[in-house]
């Protein structure tokens, strides 16, 4: 089997690459490295000199409040690039951690301004990367400000199926989903005490269920319904498919 690189698997996944754009992504060189689970990758406050992009696991980005409380804006799946805007920004805002151990690969920048510079609808996707990025955390901004408990926790398990299915690592409506209720406390704004009860009410419900690191959609529309959720944000052809299909099953 020829190789493909991490890097020309995502970019494959949005578009027909050139022989040209393969063979450029494929030389691209690729530190990959495996860390374990609640591990900073980049902190708040540095300049890093490469981009983070997870190859496999569950990471996240957050900030700190004064008093040492963590609130996550993003999480992230296999082919996220979390911290893209390093390219561009000098200075970090914000943690970018592993939620759950993980394979990320460290990619220099160097060698994705030669990409942009050389290969322009590269550099256009990479763009559009960050704007879809900006969509799903606006959409963040009103699950955590004004949905209800019950609909905030079922608005994340049906982004986190639908990116997972659009990586191609979900089957059946369950994925791999390595998170304690402290972390979704973290991602939702709630606590860990309320997190376990609306756990249970949506398993209840016969929506879904979270046992043992996987989530497992049970019944696609109810869940959606409860959680307002619309897709549209994603931004993505192929979850417009997968969702669908979820409708109708």
């Amino acid at each position: 089997m020829l190789y493909q690189s991490p890097l020309t698997a995502k970019f494959h996944r949005a578009f027909t690459l050139t022989s040209s754009e393969r063979q450029a992504l494929d030389a691209v060189r690729i530190r990959i490295v495996a860390i374990g689970a609640n591990q900073n990758l980049v902190r708040e406050g540095d300049q890093p000199s490469r981009c983070i992009m997870v190859l496999a696991g569950l990471a996240s980005t957050s900030k700190v409040t004064g008093d040492g409380k963590r609130q996550v804006t993003a999480y992230h799946v296999p082919g996220d690039m979390p911290d893209l805007l390093s390219l561009h920004l000098d200075l970090l805002d914000s943690d970018v951690r592993t939620v759950s151990a993980c394979s990320v690969g460290f990619i220099d920048h160097s060698a994705i301004r030669l990409l942009c510079e050389r290969h322009p609808r590269l550099a256009a996707n990479l763009w559009r990367t960050t704007l879809v990025d900006a969509s799903i955390f606006r959409e963040w901004v009103v699950n955590v400000g004004k949905r209800q408990a019950l609909g905030r926790v079922a608005h994340l398990l049906c982004e986190i199926m639908l990116r997972m299915e659009d990586a191609g690592l979900a089957s059946d409506q369950t994925c791999a989903f390595a998170v304690t209720q402290a972390d979704l406390g973290e991602a939702t704004g709630l606590s860990a005490v309320h997190i376990n009860r609306t756990l249970k009410s949506l398993r209840e419900k016969r929506l879904t269920s979270l046992v043992n690191g996987q989530l497992t959609i049970h019944d696609w529309e109810g869940l959606a319904f409860l959680a307002e959720f619309r897709h549209d944000y994603l931004h993505s052809a192929r979850t417009n498919k997968t969702a669908e299909f979820m409708s109708m099953h």
